[in-house]
C-alpha cells in the first residue's frame, strides 16, 4: 500500500503531515509506541525541509511518499530547497545537551536512533530524503 501528499513549506503543515502518516500507519496493528516513533521521525524530517531548507517560503513544495512493501514502512520527501549534507552533520552530545537544558538541535540524532535507514540524495536541483523502519 502506498500513498503520497502534497504540502507547502508552512509550519502550519506539520500538523497535516503528522496526521497523514498516523492514519497511513493505523491499519497496520502496530504498537502505539512504534506507530509514534515513526511519525517523530517524520516530523522531524519534515520540520527540517519546512524550517532550514525552504526557509517556510510557502510557495515551495514538499512531495511525500509513503509506502509498506515487504514488512518495511518507507518515507520519502522531496523539495527543491536548500540540500541536506549528511556528511558534515555532527551529532550533538546529548548528555551535554540535557545537562545545559539546550532546547533542539536533536532531531536529526533522534531520527538516526528511531529508523532503520536514513538517507540523503540530490538529483539536479531536487533533494530528497528517504527513510525506512522494519515493522516486525
Amino acid at each position: 500500500m502506498s500513498a503520497t501528499l502534497r504540502v507547502s513549506c508552512s509550519r502550519q503543515n506539520l500538523k497535516v503531515v503528522r496526521d497523514f502518516v498516523g492514519e497511513f500507519l493505523a491499519g497496520y496493528g502496530l504498537s502505539a509506541i512504534l506507530q509514534n516513533q515513526i511519525v517523530l521521525a517524520v516530523d522531524e524530517i519534515v520540520a527540517n525541509l519546512i524550517i532550514h531548507s525552504n526557509h517556510e517560503d510557502d510557495s515551495k513544495f514538499l512531495d511525500i511518499r509513503l509506502a509498506v512493501e515487504d514488512g518495511e514502512f518507507r518515507f520519502e520527501a522531496e523539495d527543491g530547497g536548500a540540500s541536506f549534507s549528511p556528511g558534515q552533520y555532527q551529532a550533538p552530545d546529548l548528555q551535554d545537551h540535557i545537562r545545559q537544558a539546550k532546547k533542539g538541535g536533536v532531531g536529526i540524532a533522534l531520527v538516526n536512533r528511531i529508523m532503520d535507514q536514513v538517507e540523503y540524495a540530490s538529483v539536479g536541483t531536487r533533494n530528497f530524503c528517504r527513510l525506512t523502519k522494519r515493522l516486525s
